[in-house]
């Protein structure tokens, strides 16, 4: 029998409380600001399909927020409803085309080295080893950086850029925007120069500016690498915790590849992408009003048990499994193939070249993330092999 799930793979009593109590709850958020949380999977489908719920509000600078945060903010535009959604649709079939399942399968190798090149360094050190600092974090930036376009020699400070808009501290991260911006422009202008099998080039195909290729880059970073390096982290926890399922996952690619889907269902994350009902929305008992912020909690629809038998036992062969992290419809991650195959990667890599791997310290010593960024995965994650 599975040991009881650690307190940082496991809901807040509020949340699981919310949950029971009712499928949409008004809440106060973070920021002070009130706003509703969808917490059932039924529902939370259900606006993932509707056009009114859209990030679209008329007062961006005082809409409600769920965290103040520069990057959050970019995220809330004025543009009405109707031009938003051909705008999104344009965009997402930009990285459609980029980020497409074949054109990350033919990168697979790439990927592989990556991983492998990072696991070859942590066999050099000593133990203990910070799992997070010297697997999850570099070989995700490594990968999605790799795939996006990014020069090797100008992630470092492109992502300590990224560190500095991401700071929870709003003053501090205002005063990063103007220059992560800038340098992103300018690393398109030089791939735009140097073109190459990536999406930087590709979005220069498209007619694409540098001032506009920029934002997408650093949009692409900003939402995809914290809740990648979340998911490698926690991934290898479940898997640490679970070796039966680690065992069928590292025997067959096809279940590894499920295993995938149930880590990004297993692992708990918070919901901070702003939503905003364009009109009043009637749905679970309650009316949401027009320009009412929708936080759609992904992670306690992931484990609703009207839809998931037993959800909370970490099961690799689980079918069908329709978890809302990578989004839903058209509001479906565009990377969702590139995070797939990086994850799959990355454990494969892991457990076949470090087998014996195990914690160094007891569970109840780790911690989620913490600190003046909005960094996902683990603080630490001392391991020895």
């Amino acid at each position: 029998m599975t040991a009881e799930r650690p307190s940082i793979l496991t809901f807040s009593e509020v949340r699981l409380q919310l949950q029971a109590q009712a499928p949409v709850c008004r809440i106060r958020t973070p920021a002070g600001d009130e706003g509703w949380l969808v917490t059932q999977h039924a529902e939370v489908k259900e606006l993932l399909q509707d056009d009114r719920l859209a990030r679209y509000h008329p007062d961006p600078a005082n809409a409600p927020r769920f965290l103040r945060n520069p990057m959050l903010d970019m995220l809330v535009t004025d543009v009405d409803v109707e031009t938003e959604r051909r705008a999104h649709e344009e965009k997402r079939a930009l990285f459609t085309k980029s980020f497409a399942a074949r054109r990350v399968l033919d990168r697979r190798s790439r990927v592989e080295a990556i991983a492998h090149a990072k696991i070859d360094e942590i066999l050099l050190s000593e133990q203990p080893a910070d799992l997070h600092e010297t697997f999850s974090t570099v070989f995700a930036q490594n990968a999605l950086c790799d795939m996006i376009g990014i020069p090797e020699d100008s992630r470092q400070k492109l992502l300590e850029q990224m560190d500095r808009v991401g700071a929870v501290d709003q003053q501090h991260a205002e005063g990063g925007m103007d220059a992560v911006f800038g340098f992103a422009a300018e690393v398109a202008g030089r791939r735009r120069e140097d073109p190459g099998d990536d999406v930087i080039t590709r979005f220069a195909e498209s007619g694409l500016t540098d001032e506009q290729i920029g934002v997408h880059v650093v949009t692409l970073l900003f939402t995809g690498l914290a809740g990648l390096v979340s998911h490698l982290d926690f991934g290898v926890l479940l898997f640490l915790r679970n070796p039966e399922q680690r065992q069928l996952a590292m025997n067959d690619p096809e279940i590894m590849a499920r295993a995938v889907d149930e880590v990004m269902r297993a692992t708990i994350g918070s919901p901070v992408l702003p939503r905003y009902a364009a009109e009043d929305i009637e749905i679970g008992g309650e009316t949401i009003a027009a320009g009412d912020l929708v936080m759609l909690d992904f992670s306690l629809a992931n484990f609703d048990s009207r839809v998931y038998d037993d959800p909370e036992k970490f099961d690799v062969t689980r079918t069908p499994n329709p978890h809302f992290t990578f989004g839903h419809g058209m509001r479906h991650c565009t990377g969702a193939p590139l995070v797939r195959i990086i994850m799959a990667v990355g454990f494969t890599a892991l457990f076949s070249r470090m087998p014996e791997l195990r914690l160094a310290v007891p569970e109840a010593e780790l911690e989620t993330h913490a600190g003046g960024k909005l960094a996902g995965g683990l603080e630490r994650f001392p391991v020895l092999w």
